[in-house]
């Protein structure tokens, strides 16, 4: 795959990633290709794990005041 990943849409990587996990999975690659696309499968790997991280930094959390209206946001908390 010539295509730069960074370029590639999460939805996209992902699609690959598992095109190529089916591949991995279905014993048919050669040992070289089987590397080569484990190689590949990383480097999408990676930066579907970055765009996620990347998407949760930007999603805030809408704090309400006592009267239950919206009174302003706040970073995303994983707990």
């Amino acid at each position: 795959m010539t295509e730069d990943v960074s370029e590639l849409s999460f939805e996209d990587a992902l699609k690959r990633l598992e095109a190529i996990v089916a591949r991995l999975e279905s014993g048919e690659a050669s040992l070289d290709e089987s590397i080569t696309l484990y190689s590949e499968g990383d480097g999408l790997r990676a930066q579907c794990e970055k765009r996620l991280k990347d998407a949760q930094a930007r999603i805030e959390k809408i704090s309400l005041g006592a009267d239950g209206r919206p009174e302003g946001v706040q970073p995303f908390d994983q707990s």
